[in-house]
């Protein structure tokens, strides 16, 4: 699919100001959830995280599909990009999610040993 490079400058124009605008709205967003802007205003944590994380993943997708060319790529190869990033996002998430499990299981295992008090060498 060939375009025209007035119509390829139009639709990078496009692109490119779409993700500028999706950045100054992360910046904001960012700077509102931590009471940058209006002192005293907080919003949750996950609420500005997941936020941040959506929109990473729109920008992502914008330069993947237009930038690198990817819309004009054939369904195969396509595929064999977004499969193994798609199980890089899988098991970034199970090792997090695994490594909270042992970090609370060793929390309450300490809870339940006693510790002995430390003699001195004098002590003994």
């Amino acid at each position: 699919m060939a375009h025209s490079y007035e119509a390829s400058k139009k639709l990078a124009t496009k692109t490119i100001t779409i993700l500028a605008i999706i950045t100054v709205f992360e910046v904001f967003f960012a700077l509102l959830g931590k009471g940058y802007v209006i002192h005293g205003f907080h919003l949750p944590h996950w609420l500005v995280g997941g936020t941040m994380i959506i929109l990473s993943v729109v920008k992502a997708y914008l330069i993947i599909y237009e930038f690198m060319h990817m819309k004009y790529e054939v369904p195969a190869l396509v595929k064999s990009v977004l499969l193994p990033t798609a199980l890089l996002v899988w098991a970034i998430i199970a090792f997090t999610m695994e490594g909270n499990y042992w970090k609370n299981r060793r929390v309450k295992d300490k809870d339940k040993v006693e510790i002995a008090p430390v003699q001195s060498m004098e002590e003994k």
